[in-house]
């Protein structure tokens, strides 16, 4: 039990934005606990809390080497965790209880973590070696679940139709025993929070607040067996299933949220029990309860804008929160353009990194050329870091795997200089896209490993629960219980790989400044041999991505052509399994740069690549930001997923009701040119740079730091230092 001990006043009334302000206040205290907490650095803001000092989780190891795997090790292990699992209710919050631990962590804490042992992939080893691919192998949990089958049934309807289909599918009693078991589990954490919203009333004595934990109470009861019958429900049933979904696997998509509760909010509103602003106080602590990726407007499947009155109040209950959220907006031509505007002067007046922008056009567009109707492209929506999902349908492993194609450009460049042939940069082109093609089939052959043997490795107990066909079929989403098998491929470095091919035709081909042997030798030596820092500034100096129209923007537009045509074409290596092309980097900026030696971009050894579909910092001095978003609107691969733009802006851009209608102009007109993703940091340059020399001092400062927002305080110094060195730069 960790309660929170409510010390305010009993006379004190807490109208819902005083609670709030309680709550944000608690949260800055979590997040300073949080601090220095290995789990909790580099990624995500979470919901999470630390644990009680004296709480200790033991697995049920299936395994010899002490870990657990396949349905019943996780299984087991989840229903023992949710058992034991420390209740926290604070009388203020709207919704029971925090999650504080993983079990993807957990074995990782305790030595045991890793792809199943005894499902070798050795025979790819060599190719994820030479390319520094991100394999997916083993990865979890990145794809969209549907929460309407949820929140239509309840964890009691989700038993009763296990049940069934259990009936109905004989053979698959291993699924069924750890699916119903997973329930059970969930189940057992709601009872034992609805005993400590009992020892907490018994303890509370402000009226207000005795009042909040009696309904608190109410809800987690009915909702141990029932379905959600109203608002605060539904978001508490939510909570539940994304708590106990982040305590699996952290698991982070979230759903269209307007749609998704609109109903609730619409029937309570019309029979009087609802007010607006408890409506907003539930969404609220919603969001506070865990950042979640959620979607607000776009377009029905029928062709209809879903902006409604719902989604206004969401973004007017993120501003009451004033804190790290992941709401995205999903942007089109024909959308409410009020909306729009009130999206854009939250995101400068929290300056929290939300909300992001989406591009209806290019990303429903994109995923029809794979073959899939207009309908269906619609309801794919942003649910992840930079991704989208078809909620219940389809298995992805979205931002899960990566190639390194600057690793490719250095080994096609390794080669073409060991050989006797021509040097130019024509060959070495040839020789990259030989290589590419290499790393992009192995990639596949990855993903195919993957599919072929993660259900022996880790399930998706949770998101099979909410979504159409593993209850059905008695298979996991992974091994044959999806409708839709997209797989995704990111490709990453496309600055770096751009600036280096530029680099080599201005200084060596066109101005013949530098021979190939010399700028070669600089390389292998680091650029520390004599001369090596004057060449290092002359190849970094050439031409940029990014910097508008030149020979860098040719080359940039050029390796992606190159790229969207290899990944589209693993699409014959099995029949129902089809691959999408993106370009992002997400956290892993840092460790693939750690995989490549100095490249002639003037980049030196293990230093990072560029971040997804971004320039270089620095690419300009005048910031450019027409240029930057040109090049990224050209080199989309164009098949449903995305090639971010990640923006560092002042605030003072949209000092005016004029400066915020330019950036509503900008953001519709870069998705009306193909961009699909737009993220934007609004944050002081002076701030950051006083947040970096000693981050305690700003717990509360958020930063969108790629797809997800972090706190500050929270990035260890190599992220600290990506983030500020793009915002001075950008400054």
């Amino acid at each position: 039990m960790r309660n929170r001990i409510n010390c305010l006043p009993k006379d004190l009334a807490l109208p819902y934005q005083e609670r709030l302000r309680i709550l944000r206040e608690r949260k800055i205290e979590d997040t300073k606990d949080k601090a220095g907490v290995r789990s909790f650095a580099d990624g995500d803001d979470y919901g999470a809390i630390t644990p009680p000092k004296d709480y200790v989780f033991k697995p049920i190891p299936n395994h010899r080497n002490g870990s657990f795997y396949g349905f019943e090790g996780w299984s087991q292990n989840f229903f023992k965790l949710m058992s034991e699992h420390p209740v926290h209710i604070d009388p203020v919050d709207a919704f029971a209880c925090r999650w504080m631990n993983c079990m993807s962590w957990m074995r990782q804490q305790n030595g045991i973590g890793g792809f199943n042992p005894d499902l070798s992939y050795d025979h790819l080893k060599p190719a994820i070696e030479k390319y520094g691919i991100v394999s997916g192998i083993g990865s979890d949990a990145h794809f969209g679940g549907d929460y309407n089958i949820g929140l239509q049934l309840g964890f009691g309807g989700l038993l009763d139709k296990l049940v069934k289909y259990r009936l109905e599918n004989p053979g698959h009693d291993e699924f069924y025993d750890a699916e119903i078991l997973t329930v059970m589990g969930v189940q057992a954490w709601i009872r034992n929070a609805c005993y400590g919203i009992e020892q907490a009333l018994l303890q509370e004595e402000n009226p207000a607040l005795r009042e909040n934990l009696e309904q608190m109470l109410e809800c987690n009861r009915w909702l141990i067996e029932g379905a959600p019958r109203s608002l605060r429900e539904a978001c508490q049933w939510i909570c539940w299933f994304n708590m106990a979904s982040r305590e699996y696997n952290r698991d982070g998509a979230g759903c269209q949220l307007d749609e998704t509760l609109r109903p609730y909010y619409e029937r309570d509103l019309a029979n009087g029990s609802l007010t607006q602003d408890e409506a907003k106080y539930y969404i609220a602590c919603l969001l506070l309860n865990d950042p979640h990726y959620y979607q607000l407007g776009g377009l029905s499947p029928e062709g209809k804008d879903m902006v409604s009155p719902f989604s206004y109040l969401i973004l007017e209950a993120a501003d009451w929160l004033d804190s790290s959220c992941n709401l995205t907006v999903r942007v089109h031509q024909g959308m409410d353009k009020a909306f729009l505007k009130k999206s854009v002067e939250y995101l400068f007046k929290n300056k929290n990194g939300w909300p992001r922008f989406s591009g209806d056009k290019a990303l429903s567009e994109g995923f029809m050329r794979k073959g899939y109707p207009a309908e269906l492209a619609r309801q794919r929506v942003a649910v992840g870091c930079h991704w989208m999902s078809l909620p219940g349908l389809e298995y992805t492993l979205n931002d899960c795997v990566k190639t390194n194609n600057l690793k490719v450009f250095r080994v096609a460049l390794d080669e073409m200089m060991a050989s006797d042939g021509e040097r130019s940069t024509e060959r070495l082109f040839a020789l990259y896209e030989k290589h590419q093609r290499l790393c992009v089939e192995a990639t596949a052959r990855c993903i195919l490993f993957h599919l072929d043997n993660q259900v022996k490795n880790e399930p998706e107990l949770m998101l099979n629960l909410i979504s159409h066909g593993p209850v059905e079929k008695g298979l996991d989403m992974v091994d044959g219980g999806a409708m839709y098998y997209n797989m995704c491929i990111d490709g990453t470095g496309i600055a770096s790989v751009a600036d280096s091919f530029a680099a080599l035709q201005q200084r060596i081909e066109q101005e013949k400044r530098l021979s190939w042997e010399t700028m070669y030798e600089s390389l292998c030596q680091n650029f520390e041999n004599e001369g090596g820092e004057y060449i290092r500034r002359m190849l970094s100096a050439s031409n940029r991505y990014g910097g508008g129209g030149g020979i860098a923007d040719a080359w940039g537009e050029r390796i992606s052509k190159s790229f969207t045509r290899d990944v589209n074409d693993m699409d014959t290596l099995r029949k129902g399994v089809k691959f999408i092309p993106g370009w992002f980097s997400w956290s892993n900026t840092i460790a693939l740069g750690k995989a490549v030696k100095a490249t002639p971009n003037g980049r030196k050894d293990f230093e990072p690549i560029n971040h997804g579909a971004n320039p270089h910092p620095g690419f300009r001095k005048d910031g450019a930001l027409t240029a930057m978003s040109n090049i990224i609107c050209r080199i989309q691969p164009g098949y449903g997923n995305t090639a971010p733009i990640q923006l560092e802006l002042d605030p003072g851009m949209a000092r005016d009701e004029e400066g915020v209608e330019k950036i509503c102009d900008y953001i519709l007109t870069i998705f009306d040119l193909g961009a699909t993703l737009l993220n934007i940091n609004i944050i002081n340059a002076q701030q950051i740079l006083a947040a970096n020399e000693n981050p305690d001092l700003y717990p509360d400062l958020v930063v969108r730091v790629t797809g997800f927002t972090a706190y500050f305080c929270l990035l260890t110094p190599e992220f600290r230092k990506l983030v500020v060195d793009r915002i001075l730069l950008a400054s």
